[in-house]
């Protein structure tokens, strides 16, 4: 591309999503930006973030979270991005784009990543007030804000996006349905046997599923507002709010009216090297574009591999490997915690192929390998379990070094064939999104001295896209480090070079009961004698306190060494919060409580003018404590038969309930009965991270037991106990591990794996990670645990029989000793001064922090001697 003789030449980009960041970053890699003046007009309020991870700002992530925009890279390049002023209007001929704002940009090249918009079908009452689309953070945010006052929520799609947004519909405390026009869910990515398996796990979350209908009308009231939909085979849904996930369309209207040549379904027409076909200064990428092979990709992975040719053919770089004429589709998902994985040809289009499938309907999975007659991998379909997904998708093309059976059968149903890294050839993709194989990795290693993975993905991009290659990626890494003689370090941390499970086999065997004896003659040379650090002071701490009665240690936290191991919850007994005031959390077994129970705490609350909320966990938080008022929160609560709920630790948080067949009519057993043995047996048990249980008392699951780290469901015949699950920021759907149990078999099985988990998990490692990390995942633990196939489940069943007889309330321990209770203080040399910035104001009849008062300080030089002995620092 050449521009006026003497002028700087103008490369103008018309959208700023994950595409067109990453074409900037291709035209600073190549030295563009410091040759060429880069104008970003972008229409959204903020610029480019994340997309695909889209759906986890309901987790918990900020929209600052999500953003992909380094403004110092922007800054430092040059890039004039012009936030909020989208682009109207392109004149060819003059080569001018005028903006929003009225300013007009002359350009040499002019790059269209204008993306996609959602398609809303033509229904009456479309437009209607409580209607959404789930395509922005804007969208997110009005989508939460009118969730507020409904109650129901529908979806009309059942594609990726369609079940994120059920899922987050879910989340805001909304009965969801999803809306399908296709027979099946994700009819794109899974067959009918996928579909299928997905169905069956979706409904067992609880959200209701219509597949093979459509919308024929959304019903309103007189207002103008949402009360239902109309569905194509006569029947009515009642719903507050509905978000159409219909799929999208390409945004070219811009592109239409200056034009440029259009798809007949939509799509900027470009060739090989994303050039526009009647204009060769006009550029289109991502999803408004209609590359070569008469496809719009709707990934963000073939877009970037557009982003990278587009930057090459400015460039005037015609490397033939940089045209574009297609990409790989491959896929995976987490969706509402079920994996789903589809990779080469899922559908089996080829001629005279074979499909190899395991299905288990059961457990919700469903595994399809396409097979050529010759035995190449041509593709296939994943659903409830997608580990293999990044070796098998590696593997398309060519013909796996093992029989096709072994890779899709569960351990202990064919003896699966482990295929690590070093089966993979060098050509083989292992990052899809960035286009990186399995060589380069290497080459990152070797080549350029990279040891860890976040070199390798900064040295690569690997691992930067969707994130589902990181596993492999890490596995590549540590091969190739260790074929290539450089020792892996494994070790906690800088103190010890042996692993979490290394250090707890060592307390065990050893009966070591002292951080500092661990340290002096297990931790590395330069360690040894020293003081340890934050990383494995409290992991060392949690071994000991859950070890503590068979070792001969102390099992209370604060005691002696004990206490110099802990974090600041646990320093305190309570959670910290914003402000420097504390929450308290006594512990209400499987959520039931008397009136005087309710009583107590209510005037608790009131005489110490603490915040009060109910937690998801069945049971009553008060915030807003001062440190040195704990011990007289304690004492009243104790005196009324309430103890620490844990809140603060890595123990046992709740086992929630349902009512149960005392109550419900659905019920099979006696669900809360179970959830109260339970917590007060498991009471206390300190873990690698906190853990959560819930008992439901049929299939119904009110209690939601499958999101937690041990759930257990009344079946007619007795329990089932599920494992693993998580429904937090990476929400997993529990496996399960065993059914129809009596009492004593269930917690029988329920000591051994809380044990085995404890044994053998990393450092603040949930049971959710920790059980797809163990090598053998859950059927090597329902090996161990359930076949007793190590022969240890004695020493498991004896270590929690310890922990349970030993069991003492810490809040009662600290209370009836003068000594613990002098650490309850503001400042160690003023202890009657309470803090000064902990302060409060009114809202909604309760307190809140005051954080201007936090911000201010208000530490003024009266107290500036007082603050020196802060017990806070």
């Amino acid at each position: 591309m050449t521009a006026t003789p003497g002028a700087t030449p103008t490369i103008v980009l018309v959208g700023h999503g994950m595409v067109g960041q990453r074409f900037l970053e291709a035209l600073a890699e190549r030295g563009l930006t410091a040759t060429h003046r880069v104008v970003v007009l972008c229409e959204e309020p903020r610029p480019a973030y994340d997309r695909v991870a889209l759906t986890s700002y309901f987790s918990g992530k900020t929209p600052e979270d999500l953003s992909m925009t380094d403004m110092e890279f922007i800054e430092r390049h040059g890039i004039e991005l012009r936030i909020g002023d989208p682009a109207l209007t392109v004149d060819r001929e003059a080569r001018k784009v005028t903006a929003e704002s009225g300013e007009v940009f002359e350009y040499d090249v002019l790059v269209l990543a204008t993306g996609s918009f959602p398609f809303v079908p033509p229904v009456p009452n479309k437009d209607a007030t409580g209607c959404f689309v789930y395509r922005t953070i804007e969208d997110l945010l009005a989508i939460e804000e009118y969730a507020k006052s409904a109650t129901t929520g529908a979806v009309v799609g059942g594609g990726l996006l369609g079940l994120e947004a059920a899922g987050a519909l879910k989340g805001l405390g909304l009965t969801s349905h999803i809306v399908e026009f296709a027979p099946r869910l994700m009819p794109v990515q899974v067959d009918e046997g996928g579909g299928a398996a997905l169905l069956r796990t979706i409904e067992d979350m609880g959200l209701s599923v219509h597949t093979g209908v459509g919308t024929q009308e959304i019903v309103v009231d007189d207002r103008g507002v949402v009360t239902g939909m109309k569905l194509s085979d006569g029947s009515e849904l009642a719903t507050d709010l509905v978000v159409f996930s219909a799929g999208v369309r390409p945004r070219d209207q811009l592109a239409r009216d200056c034009g440029l040549t259009v798809g007949e379904r939509g799509g900027i027409a470009v060739d090989e090297r994303c050039r526009s076909l009647n204009d060769p200064h006009v550029f289109a990428i991502g999803e408004c574009a209609l590359a070569s092979d008469g496809r719009v990709y709707g990934l963000v992975a073939p877009g970037y591999e557009q982003a990278l040719t587009a930057a090459a053919a400015i460039a005037d770089d015609e490397a033939e490997d940089l045209a574009f004429t297609g990409a790989d589709l491959s896929t995976k998902l987490k969706l509402l915690g079920v994996d789903v994985a589809s990779f080469g040809d899922a559908h089996g289009a080829t001629e005279d192929c074979l499909d190899v499938v395991y299905s288990d309907s059961r457990s919700g999975l469903y595994k399809k390998l396409v097979i050529g007659r010759d035995g190449t991998l041509l593709g296939g379909i994943l659903v409830g379990d997608a580990e293999a997904y990044g070796t098998l998708r590696a593997f398309t093309g060519s013909v796996p070094p093992v029989s096709p059976e072994s890779l899709v059968l569960p351990a202990g149903a064919g003896a699966p064939a482990q295929l690590g890294p070093s089966a993979l050839p060098d050509e083989a993709i292992i990052c899809s999104c960035h286009n990186v194989s399995k060589g380069a990795i290497r080459g990152a290693v070797t080549d350029h001295q990279c040891t860890t993975v976040p070199e390798v993905k900064k040295c690569t991009k690997a691992g930067t896209g969707c994130g589902s290659c990181v596993k492999v990626l890490g596995q590549l890494v540590t091969a190739e480090l260790e074929a290539s003689g450089v020792e892996v370090d494994k070790g906690l941390c800088g103190c010890f070079a042996q692993t979490r499970e290394e250090l707890y086999e060592i307390v065990l065997a050893l009966r070591i009961n002292t951080y500092q004896d661990l340290l002096d003659r297990y931790g590395r040379d330069d360690a040894r004698g020293g003081d340890g650090c934050d990383v494995c002071k409290p992991a060392v701490g949690s071994i000991i306190a859950s070890l503590a009665p068979t070792i001969g240690a102390s099992g209370y936290v604060l005691d002696g060494e004990q206490a110099s191991l802990q974090e600041t919850n646990d320093h305190f007994l309570a959670n910290l919060q914003k402000n420097g005031s504390y929450s308290v959390v006594p512990r209400i077994p499987g959520g039931e409580i008397t009136p005087e129970g309710l009583i107590v705490i209510g005037e608790i609350a009131r005489d110490f003018g603490l915040y009060t909320k109910i937690t998801g966990g069945q049971r009553i938080d008060m915030f807003g404590a001062r440190v040195e008022q704990l011990p007289l929160i304690w004492t009243r609560l104790v005196d009324a038969g309430f103890e620490s709920g844990h809140a603060y630790g890595k123990s046992l948080r709740t086992v929630k309930s349902c009512v149960g067949q005392t109550w419900c009519r659905y019920g099979v057993q006696d669900s809360v009965r179970m959830a109260i043995d339970l917590e007060l047996r498991y009471r206390g048990l300190r873990s690698p991270h906190k853990l959560k249980s819930a008992v439901s008392g049929c299939a119904r699951e009110c209690a939601e037991a499958q999101s937690k780290d041990f759930g257990i469901i009344a079946t007619s015949n007795g329990w089932n106990l599920y494992v693993g699950g998580n429904g937090g920021a990476t929400p997993r759907h529990a496996d399960l591990l065993a059914q129809d149990l009596d009492d004593a078999g269930l917690i029988r099985l329920i000591d051994r794996f809380l044990m085995f988990y404890i044994r053998t998990a990393d450092r603040l490692e949930r049971t959710s990670t920790w059980l797809e990390r163990i090598p053998g995942g859950l059927d090597h633990v329902r090996d161990v645990v359930v076949e007793d196939s190590l022969g240890i489940c004695e020493e498991l069943e004896s270590l929690m029989t310890d922990h349970v007889s030993h069991y003492a309330d810490e809040w009662a321990t600290t209370i009836n000793d003068p000594e613990k209770l002098a650490r309850f203080v503001s400042f160690v040399n003023a202890p009657d001064t309470p803090d000064p910035v902990v302060g409060f104001v009114p809202e909604r009849d309760q307190i809140k922090p005051d954080l201007p008062l936090l911000s201010i300080g208000m530490r003024t030089t009266d107290t500036a001697d007082v603050l020196e002995g802060s017990a806070q620092r």
